[in-house]
């Protein structure tokens, strides 16, 4: 890095905060006291995510005249505020017909400059050609002798506005983020930095955006990387911090001065676990609940998700509701009244054969002469469902469904029974990663009893009924939809990959078949590249059927 003419370090700080879609009065408040903070810290700059102002994504809500002109107002009025320190933080904008995701460089109760994003992603949860029109024009801002420029988070992750804000004369790139979580994310996070790197070869501070929205989970981990390539990343997922960063303009050197990053590999299964705890919270509290409520079967999927539940909510907040049916087997009650003691939540049981029973006489007439069969199954999961539900609206506490990735993809689940639910916490978890997370949490502490984990997936609907009656072994499954759902693979190429033909096409038959009932169901953490929802969207109704 070439000397420069200023030698002095610059302090910067990161407001790696939560900042809810659509609370424009507490982001305004809450942008307040970080700059205070920062300023207490003796912080040169504040810099905020991406479209901290409205909270990101807010989607239709951009398409509301109302919604922009607050969204303005709160500008005006945070604006008029700032002195001190400059700040650098996000919001959308309207331009006369043009509506664009900008960010704001503020000092002394002005906007000395604005950028507008270039590079809008369209593609998985993103749709910002929906709403935005792209910049066209780099914005640098000199500060303290140092020539600064603003990027916004896609412009990263694409060749073209790094090396135009270079050629503006950039010595310095801060990057506003709202980049949601996925398994193996900072990984990928890491590798556009170094692509940035070598097209430009500038220092970049990356602030990133924290807490749930909906099915995203944004995890901070806010970034840097120094002008030699060297990253640091804040290592705790998904907590909101004000970090200061120091650089040293002279040597390009960049650092964060208030926390060290471990290094090392990441652990995959911890931050998953950490993701789906903070998803569960915000959607619960951010909707106006205190409490949720969960059928608790004994089996692996409700153990997860009320350990989840009790982590994210307290015990306290958390009630399990055994609903033991004739086919119940007094392991998963043993194993249910288990947990609940284990973890401190309301227990209760309730039968469902007295509401079992009265459902069947009421068809025995117009069922005479069939056979028992899926309907009668069913029949027992819809009325766990509606009792669940009558507890929802007489005590005002969410339902959570327990369903996991597996069942979903395959329509191991029943629509209106144990599909019905307010958040859906381990929708986006494979069967085999269920596991994984299972034993991951008991490393922290006993939670979920090891007998769960250990016994065979059962719905106990029928007499002896074991989930791979129906289903190929969990692992085999897993590793076709994995394929299949999440990587897009064809059936021919599944089929080259050494799996069986006949059971590949039926795997695939069931996910297409059972698009009608996702739709439907609850929204819940997205831990992968490809959930359930906004990430894939099928028709329900389709004529096209893969041969190959």
């Amino acid at each position: 890095m070439q000397s420069k003419s200023c030698s002095e370090t610059i302090t910067i700080a990161l407001a790696q905060q939560d900042f809810p879609v659509g609370d424009m009065a507490g982001n305004l408040a809450r942008a307040k006291q970080n700059i205070a903070d920062a300023i207490v810290k003796g912080a040169d700059l504040v810099l905020f995510p991406e479209m901290a102002i409205s909270g990101y994504p807010p989607e239709d809500l951009l398409l509301r005249p109302g919604f922009m002109n607050h969204c303005h107002a709160v500008m005006e009025d945070l604006v008029c505020s700032v002195r001190d320190i400059d700040v650098v933080i996000g919001h959308p904008w309207q331009a006369g017909s043009d509506r664009f995701n900008a960010v704001s460089w503020i000092r002394d109760g002005e906007v000395i400059g604005r950028y507008f994003k270039q590079a809008l992603p369209n593609y998985l949860v993103f749709d910002e050609h929906r709403y935005f029109s792209a910049g066209t024009e780099s914005l640098v801002i000199e500060f303290k002798g140092i020539k600064m420029a603003v990027l916004v988070c896609e412009d990263t992750w694409v060749p073209g506005p790094a090396s135009m804000a270079k050629a503006a004369g950039a010595e310095l790139l801060l990057v506003p983020n709202a980049s949601p979580f996925y398994a193996g994310k900072l990984a990928v996070r890491a590798a556009m930095l170094n692509d940035r790197h070598r097209e430009c070869g500038l220092p970049i501070i990356y602030c990133n955006l924290v807490g749930g929205q909906d099915q995203l989970v944004f995890d901070g981990r806010s970034m840097l990387m120094d002008s030699q390539g060297q990253i640091s990343t804040y290592p705790v997922v998904c907590e909101e911090a004000l970090l200061c960063a120091s650089f040293e303009p002279v040597s390009g050197q960049l650092c964060f001065t208030d926390s060290q990053d471990p290094g090392g590999q990441e652990d995959i299964i911890a931050c998953i676990y950490t993701v789906l705890v903070r998803g569960l919270k915000d959607y619960v509290l951010k909707n106006g609940f205190t409490d949720v409520v969960l059928g608790l079967s004994g089996g692996i999927d409700s153990a997860l998700t009320l350990a989840l539940a009790a982590d994210a909510l307290g015990a306290d907040h958390v009630h399990a509701v055994m609903m033991p049916s004739r086919h119940t087997s007094d392991l998963s009650l043993q194993l249910a009244r288990e947990q609940a003691d284990i973890l401190g939540v309301a227990y209760r049981e309730i039968s469902i054969e007295p509401g079992f029973a009265a459902l069947l006489d009421s068809l025995e007439e117009t069922f005479e002469g069939r056979q028992a069969d899926v309907t009668e199954e069913n029949l027992q999961a819809r009325v766990r469902g509606n009792i669940l539900m009558a507890m929802s609206n007489k005590f005002g506490w969410m339902v959570l469904a327990t369903g996991n990735k597996s069942e979903l993809a395959v329509g191991y689940s029943t629509i209106y029974g144990d599909m019905c639910g307010g958040f859906s916490p381990i929708k986006d978890c494979l069967k085999t990663r269920v596991n994984e997370l299972c034993v991951y949490r008991n490393t922290l502490s006993m939670a979920i009893p090891p007998a769960v984990i250990e016994r065979a997936p059962s719905a106990e609907l029928a007499p002896g009924q074991f989930d791979q009656d129906s289903l190929p072994e969990y692992k085999l499954l897993d590793q076709i939809l994995t394929y299949y759902v999440e990587q897009d693979w064809s059936i021919a190429d599944i089929v080259k990959a050494g799996f069986d033909e006949p059971v590949v096409r039926r795997v695939a038959s069931m996910v297409i078949r059972n698009e009608y009932k996702r739709r439907q169901g609850a929204p819940g953490v997205r831990i992968t590249s490809r959930a359930f929802g906004r990430d894939r969207r099928y028709p329900i109704t389709s004529g096209w059927h893969e041969d190959s």
